[in-house]
């Protein structure tokens, strides 16, 4: 899963994307209204965090033009406001939910989660995922093969999360590397297919069908029944 945080307080930008990060998620961080724009417009996120109050452009502006491009990425807001006009004023503008500042990062953590469950774009509903007997818990980050507890890092996780999201559909290991990683992530070329072998090994490996396929020249996609 990746998310853009916008918020133009760098200390507290920061601090939300370690956080993140730590959850198994893959952040890219913008400082004004201008950045966040141009992120969101040429990147694929499954969620993004907006600070209303920001240089440049603010976030309600930056929803709004989003919005008309036809961009359809679940926002949170940020806002120090808690006056009900600014609320409403937001949600009409196009964000999904706010989150009212000074905040608990837990509850950052469940409104993301319940933005990410409402499937903008997979199609996908509620926390619990399956492909053929994988399922996969995600507001526990867990999986499970057979009924079988799989240990997985929070990164092969998040990997096998997209997948099966998008089971059946063979995906390139740039589509994987912009979910999975940072935006300007600039390591080894082959880090997805060494994820894959990882991923691949633990669910795989002990288990007679095969769920994870290789299409030469293309990708990997997850799927049963074969």
């Amino acid at each position: 899963m990746r998310i853009l945080i916008a918020e133009d307080d760098r200390r507290l930008n920061d601090v939300i994307c370690r956080r993140l990060k730590d959850e198994g998620y893959a952040t890219d961080s913008a400082y004004d209204g201008d950045d966040a724009l141009t992120y969101l417009s040429s990147g694929v996120y499954d969620a993004a965090v907006l600070d209303i109050m920001m240089p440049r452009r603010d976030g309600r502006a930056v929803v709004r033009e989003y919005r008309a491009g036809g961009g359809s990425c679940p926002v949170l807001f940020l806002t120090a406001r808690d006056a009900v006009e600014d609320r409403v004023g937001g949600l009409d503008d196009g964000a999904d939910d706010y989150l009212t500042k000074p905040f608990d990062f837990s509850e950052l953590l469940a409104r993301l989660r319940s933005l990410l469950r409402r499937g903008h774009g997979t199609g996908v509903v509620g926390t619990s995922l399956s492909v053929g007997d994988l399922t996969l818990d995600v507001s526990r980050h867990e999986a499970r093969r057979g009924g079988r507890l799989i240990d997985l890092s929070a990164r092969e996780f998040a990997i096998l999360e997209y997948m099966v999201r998008n089971r059946g559909i063979v995906l390139s290991r740039e589509n994987i590397l912009e979910h999975a990683w940072n935006f300007d992530y600039d390591g080894e070329s082959n880090v997805v297919d060494v994820y894959i072998r990882y991923i691949r090994k633990k669910v795989d490996d002990d288990f007679p069908e095969k769920l994870i396929h290789t299409v030469r020249g293309v990708g990997y996609t997850v799927r049963s029944g074969e």
